[in-house]
């Protein structure tokens, strides 16, 4: 009787543990993305508003991931916009531009942390191959209104051309080819 007593007691943890799982699907972050929003889950969106505001994009795939990537430049550079977060190289979550410099025998940790203790969103960072790399990542999640992206864009631009200036008060690496 004891036996059948827990159950008929536990009767009620059936449909609670089915609405805690159920709540744990709805905070599980969704790709979903509005035809007006820039979203990294559609990354023809990426694609139209990089060139609405003003620069060239060309979509690509990358040869390591098989992701979709976009090539642009601005301020003198050219630079990549990579697509991670990806499930089977779609339905990605964020973004990082990104550009690399090969090594010319400038490229170092302490030129990086010079870099990075004044700046906010852009981080320089050494690879173990001596290659200076400088990202900016960005979620895209529920996407990013056409003015948000544009303000990421222009950050993305003018922080390039900190990076200029940054290498011309500094040894200045030779662009990655």
């Amino acid at each position: 009787m004891k036996a059948g007593g827990n159950i008929m007691r536990a009767w009620w943890l059936v449909p609670a543990l089915m609405l805690m799982a159920g709540a744990a699907d709805a905070a599980i972050p969704t790709t979903d993305c509005a035809a007006n929003m820039v979203c990294a889950s559609r990354p023809q969106s990426v694609v139209e508003a990089l060139q609405a505001a003003g620069y060239k994009a060309a979509l690509t795939k990358s040869k390591s991931t098989g992701n979709p990537m976009i090539e642009s430049a601005a301020s003198g550079y050219n630079f990549t916009i990579y697509f991670y977060g990806c499930e089977e190289m779609k339905d990605c979550n964020s973004l990082q531009f990104g550009i690399n410099f090969a090594d010319d025998g400038g490229n170092t940790i302490e030129l990086a942390n010079k870099w990075n203790q004044s700046k906010r969103f852009i981080q320089m960072s050494l690879a173990d191959d001596k290659t200076l790399d400088v990202s900016y990542d960005v979620s895209t999640i529920g996407g990013l209104n056409q003015e948000n992206f544009a303000d990421v864009v222009d950050w993305w631009s003018v922080m390039l051309g900190e990076l200029s200036k940054f290498f011309k008060e500094n040894p200045a690496p030779t662009l990655k080819k």
